[in-house]
């Protein structure tokens, strides 16, 4: 599903030049559930900026889905944002003016989908993530927890290939950040692709593997299997 190669990011001012990510080489298959750790500074929120098209690669090679996407216009990553990604923020990125249904069914507006069938897709989202009680609230008036079921439904309603997860439970207390971790892995059981950056061991131990980072590099990856890690270095 994502082949990167040999990818790196450069940041320039006019004194200053700052690699990010130095020649980076990943795989993550369909269906995976896979965890980028490392210290700040490790390149590891630019590395999910990328891969969910939020910045542009200086150099290198970032398939999805078969197709590169270094070098594409503006527009085009737009598009492939709206229809293949889905985002679970650190801060929910709710709209407080917004009620739950309106912030599920936000996206798909954008993406032009017909009103009886967002009414059907955000009710049949809300119950799969038991918030259906919670549609006419709004975001203030939930939990942190809540919240964020709220924004992962928004991240699904438009069936994307990937999860792109950003500390997903980093503002939440540990019964909330358990909750959200236990539902990214009922979801990643029902066969979603998951790439969740943390600096949680906790949060980490619920994927399949685990990506260390230092200095814009990969050092190690970590692979799950039965309770017995494999340790691969780079």
């Amino acid at each position: 599903m994502i082949q990167i190669n040999q990818l790196s990011k450069v940041f320039r001012t006019e004194e200053v030049e700052t690699k990010a990510l130095n020649d980076v080489s990943l795989t993550i298959k369909e269906g995976e559930f896979v965890t980028v750790m490392g210290p700040s500074g490790s390149g590891k929120s630019t590395l999910l900026n990328i891969v969910g098209l939020l910045d542009s690669a200086s150099s290198g090679s970032y398939q999805l889905l078969g197709k590169e996407m270094v070098g594409i216009k503006e527009r085009g990553r737009a598009k492939i944002r709206k229809q293949q990604i889905g985002f679970v923020f650190q801060n929910f990125n709710l709209i407080d003016e917004l009620s739950v249904y309106d912030n599920i069914e936000l996206p798909m507006i954008y993406n032009g989908v017909a009103s009886s069938e967002r009414s059907k897709r955000v009710q049949a989202m809300a119950e799969r993530l038991g918030i259906s009680h919670r549609l006419k609230h709004y975001p203030q008036q939930l939990s942190g927890g809540q919240q964020q079921r709220v924004a992962v439904a928004r991240a699904l309603i438009n069936e994307p290939k990937i999860i792109l997860a950003d500390e997903p439970t980093g503002n939440l207390d540990s019964k909330n950040g358990n909750e959200v971790m236990e539902l990214l892995t009922d979801l990643h059981a029902g066969g979603a692709t998951i790439l969740m950056v943390t600096h949680s061991d906790y949060d980490a131990s619920f994927s399949q593997k685990t990506i260390l980072m230092k200095d814009g590099m990969v050092m190690s990856e970590k692979q799950q299997t039965k309770n017995i890690d494999i340790v691969v270095n780079s």
